[in-house]
């Protein structure tokens, strides 16, 4: 068996558990719930944190995200996976949450050379991140940073595959501009 068949076959048995976790969840199974959230907590509080920013606050949407889909889980067709369901669900909560602040604007400084340059650079993403809109900063973030699929994004923000492949553009452009902005033209 090649490794491409051996991954295929793989990705097939986690999503047929995945269905029969869902199956239990529907019958109130504590532990399929909990085996799903063992799952996919790490990756959906990721997630919301590189949309969000705010890493406390990407817990209770994660959190917020698991009541809300186990709670309308009859709501989820036998042939879509979990996984997409809870993304699904954990970007809206986020845009949801990025819609209802007040914008704020940021000064960022030039960041000096120093042995602490990628935490400098990560905070300067971050605040690069920030100056962007929702929309585009959540595209960037779920196709660059989480390498999801133009597919899986699209699906998750519940766009055409096309307008993520544009946002995607603007959102690549408008991060680059603002990067050559703050580092001074150093990339």
């Amino acid at each position: 068996m090649s490794r491409l068949q051996a991954a295929i076959q793989t990705k097939n048995e986690q999503a047929l558990e995945e269905l029969q976790w869902v199956q239990r969840c529907r019958r109130g199974d504590e532990a399929a719930m909990g085996a799903l959230i063992a799952r996919h907590r790490v990756r959906l509080v990721r997630v919301a944190a590189n949309v969000l920013r705010d890493s406390f606050e990407a817990e209770d949407v994660t959190q917020e995200a698991f009541l809300k889909a186990f709670r309308e889980i009859h709501k989820l067709r036998d042939d879509k996976a979990f996984s997409g369901y809870i993304y699904r669900i954990c970007v809206r909560l986020c845009m949801d949450r990025l819609r209802s602040r007040k914008t704020e604007s940021l000064v960022i400084d030039k960041p000096e050379p120093s042995k602490g340059a990628q935490i400098e650079t990560r905070v300067v993403v971050e605040d690069l991140l920030g100056e962007m809109t929702p929309e585009l900063r959540l595209t960037l973030v779920l196709r660059e940073m989480e390498q999801l699929s133009y597919e899986e994004v699209a699906e998750m923000m519940n766009v055409p595959v096309g307008t993520v492949r544009s946002r995607l553009h603007t959102a690549r452009e408008r991060f680059r501009n603002l990067w050559l902005a703050a580092t001074g033209g150093v990339m």
